[in-house]
């Protein structure tokens, strides 16, 4: 798996291009990302990057968030590890982030604890990429809306059923049980869901806003978190 970032959504708008084309696009505040940790399979059995953003006031941040990103504070177990000669890991000595995302390498990491990554250095020559959100949460909703049905008839003799999804169960295809099969469609929680939306194509990248936009939509509110990897679909 490529590498990628931690961004948020900002929101849409639309460009226009040479050929005087516009085209609808999503702006993403992408970085900069300290890098927290680099795992190896010597020591933890997989190649990853660990990655935070945003930082966080340390008078807000907890006793381990704080210890997690500064080698100054000092514990037991710090000192007894100090004692029996392990060898601690680097520190990345930044403030506390207040979100942290772990991305899986296939080849060990080429980056180090504390170094910077930012738009213009992930996304430089990437034409397109993969956006990962979380949808927008739209609570307890019925079949019609959460899975697209057309609902029953609205002729008469129908009370109070043009808004039902119909039957749940089939004595043809069960033998005989009468239950509901499984995995079939019903009302319940829609939205607020792990979204991926592959193969976006960059249509442009400002490295002095730490800004990139994305031609299409991007699942999430303004303000939401989404993480941005390089699109490993293949035409």
């Amino acid at each position: 798996m490529p590498l990628g970032l931690l961004g948020t959504k900002v929101g849409m708008t639309q460009v226009y291009d040479e050929a005087g084309l516009v085209h609808p696009v999503t702006v993403l505040k992408v970085g900069p990302c300290p890098v927290l940790q680099v795992r190896d399979k010597e020591r933890d059995g997989y190649d990853a990057v660990q990655l935070g953003f945003v930082d966080k006031e340390r008078r807000k941040a907890s006793r381990a968030e704080r210890g997690h990103v500064s080698a100054e504070l000092e514990s037991k177990r710090k000192r007894a590890r100090q004692a029996a000669g392990v060898t601690l890991p680097p520190k990345p000595d930044c403030e506390p982030q207040r979100y942290i995302r772990e991305f899986r390498l296939t080849t060990p990491a080429e980056q180090k604890v504390g170094a910077i990554l930012t738009a213009s250095d992930i996304f430089k020559d990437i034409k397109a990429v993969d956006v990962i959100g979380t949808s927008k949460g739209r609570g307890t909703t019925g079949a019609m809306k959460r899975h697209n049905f057309g609902g029953l008839r609205h002729s008469h003799g129908v009370k109070k059923g043009s808004r039902q999804r119909g039957s749940i169960a089939s004595n043809a295809s069960n033998r005989g049980s009468g239950r509901p099969k499984r995995g079939i469609r019903m009302a319940g929680r829609y939205g607020n869901a792990r979204v991926t939306v592959r193969n976006l194509t960059v249509v442009s990248i400002n490295p002095d806003n730490h800004t990139i936009l994305v031609r299409g939509a991007v699942p999430g509110p303004n303000g939401g978190l989404v993480v941005i990897r390089p699109t490993n679909k293949k035409n």
